[in-house]
């Protein structure tokens, strides 16, 4: 049978209203007594039915975070980080994966399970900019993600994605690099990860008065190993010359990098390169990484922050805002200064 909340206040020795403030954090407790309740929960293996509470309350203490794929090293970090910012604040997070399909983004806002959540962190990417009205129809608090819709009804948490990459390429050119790659590049693109890094790296490379080169430019359709070994292939077949890389992502970094080692290319003496997104196996290739570390930390802990007020206050309450997270250049074996 079932373990239920009068059987935790009966071993508690409490009322079941003191039960229910302890499951629902309730701050005006002594500390004895919630450690009496909590150990007979524990003992007992009492599990809250969110459902039941979530009728009485009209909360249910679960929000939703949609990214578009955990084979993504990025995204996958970044749902670590969200899950982490969020059970500091007593809430728990349903991952839902979008593949970055327009269609399946917008079935995951309306669909039926955003009634099992409070509230919605919501990284865009099948979504445009021309899209932000279809957003308002959406009635649970939510926050955005990533780079696809700007100035739309709902708060922004994102990273500095042309100052970054502006940042990264500055950063080569002052070692004497004068051929630099921008690789990730997908064309056409403005809004979005791809647009707003290439044009930091425009920048970099017009405040160096170095001309560019659409030699340089380097498309990447996908932000995966293979694609990212694939497009270096292209790369050194086409004969192009350079002896920088700024890679738009450090998993396509990983993989470009293995092929001009293959093909008998030094790493740093020949070509130095740079990542972007600081993710854990940077640290660990030969030879480590540099990248750009895009607060993707705080990029979570504001998210949640945003959307824990806007759950509290109500979704339409509290005027749209938009966040920048800091970044910093993480420096590593593959861009070292040479004696």
């Amino acid at each position: 049978m079932a373990v239920t909340m009068h059987d935790v206040a009966n071993l508690a020795g409490v009322s079941i209203k003191t039960v229910s403030n302890v499951i629902n954090n309730y701050q005006y407790l002594k500390p004895e007594t919630k450690r009496r309740v909590q150990d007979a929960i524990d003992a007992l293996g009492y599990r809250p039915n969110l459902s039941a509470r979530g009728l009485r309350s009209g909360r249910t203490g679960v929000i939703s975070l949609i990214i578009p794929d955990l084979r993504n090293a990025y995204f996958a970090e970044l749902a670590d980080e969200v899950m982490r910012a969020a059970d500091a604040k007593g809430l728990s997070v349903i991952i839902e994966q979008s593949s970055g399909d327009r269609e399946r983004e917008l079935n995951l806002l309306t669909g039926p399970r955003t009634s099992m959540v409070d509230g919605i962190l919501y990284s865009v990417l099948g979504l445009e900019e021309d899209d932000a009205h279809l957003l308002d129809r959406i009635e649970t608090p939510m926050v955005l993600l990533g780079e696809r819709i700007f100035h739309g009804p709902t708060d922004h948490v994102t990273m500095r994605n042309s100052e970054s990459t502006k940042a990264a390429t500055s950063y080569l050119l002052g070692q004497g690099r004068t051929r630099v790659v921008a690789f990730g590049a997908h064309r056409g693109e403005v809004i979005g990860s791809a647009g707003l890094r290439l044009a930091g790296y425009r920048e970099a490379l017009a405040e160096a008065g170095v001309p560019y080169d659409e030699a340089l430019i380097s498309e990447v359709g996908g932000w995966y190993r293979l694609e990212g070994a694939q497009a270096m292939q292209k790369l050194l077949a086409s004969g192009v010359t350079f002896d920088g890389v700024v890679a738009f992502s450090d998993v396509i970094a990983l993989g470009a990098m293995r092929v001009m080692q293959e093909a008998g290319i030094r790493i740093p003496e020949d070509v130095a390169v740079i990542g972007f997104d600081d993710i854990d196996e940077t640290r660990y290739t030969l030879p480590t990484l540099s990248t750009i570390d895009p607060g993707r930390a705080e990029i979570a802990r504001v998210a949640v922050d945003y959307l824990q007020e806007r759950i509290a206050q109500g979704a339409r309450a509290i005027p749209p805002r938009e966040y920048f997270a800091d970044f910093h250049i993480v420096e590593r074996e593959s861009s070292a200064v040479l004696a």
